[in-house]
């Protein structure tokens, strides 16, 4: 029961709101030690993980490169592009967002989007913006209720759309469960059988969406008349 010990500290630590890189590292290291390794032996596991695993570098790439845009006011030209679309609301560019992510999810582009590289720089922002440009200044708490739904958008539109795609590790995993059970299915049955739930997934959080527009338009119409 020891090895379990890296969830609780992973609940600790974000309950705490501590670093996440930090969280996860000691999480891992106090797993490892709890399972019979030493401390030089979880290091060596983290660095083959590090060398054998191309995302590992490619994220290391890819930060710097968003943290030169957003210095550069990646996130303040969001906000003005969609400023200037009087016909944008926060509702309408998460759909769009959703929809484009879910359509290039189910074609195997499942790197296309996600919340470092496209969420955090560019989709919040442009839904803060159009929210800003409908209701004035915004309250830290209605942005952070944003930024809440921008990230639901990716991990819905992801988790719902790949699926579709057949060359997908939970198609495999999915038929391989299927199979120790005495199940014998396709992956392209499995995948025509996904396009239904996303299709289903589209709907309802459409409509969560559109929900979060009328009480946007509840709590902070209000305010602007008052004021």
């Amino acid at each position: 029961m020891l090895t379990l010990i890296g969830i609780a500290i992973v609940v600790v630590g974000f309950v705490l709101r501590i670093n996440p890189l930090l969280v996860v590292t000691i999480a891992g290291l106090a797993t490892g030690i709890a399972g019979g390794l030493s401390l030089l032996e979880v290091i060596a596991a983290f660095g083959k993980a590090f060398i054998t695993s191309r995302y590992v570098a490619i994220v290391w790439l890819v930060l710097p490169v968003i943290g030169l845009l957003e210095h550069a006011g990646l996130k303040e030209r969001a906000r003005a592009v969609v400023a200037g679309l009087r016909a944008a609301t926060t509702s309408r560019v998460l759909l769009v967002y959703f929809a484009i992510r879910q359509i290039t999810a189910a074609l195997g582009l499942t790197s296309l989007g996600g919340h470092a590289q496209m969420v955090r720089p560019l989709i919040a922002p442009m839904a803060e913006g159009a929210a800003e440009n409908e209701y004035g200044e915004l309250q830290q708490r209605t942005r952070y209720r944003i930024r809440a739904n921008a990230a639901a958008v990716d991990n819905i539109a992801l988790f719902f759309g790949e699926d579709i795609f057949i060359a997908i590790g939970s198609i495999l995993l999915i038929r391989g469960f299927l199979d120790q059970n005495g199940i014998h299915v396709e992956p392209t049955q499995l995948a025509i059988w996904a396009i239904p739930t996303a299709i289903c997934a589209f709907v309802i959080h459409c409509t969560r969406l559109l929900l979060l527009d009328r009480r946007l338009r509840a709590e902070l119409g209000k305010k602007s008349e008052a004021a």
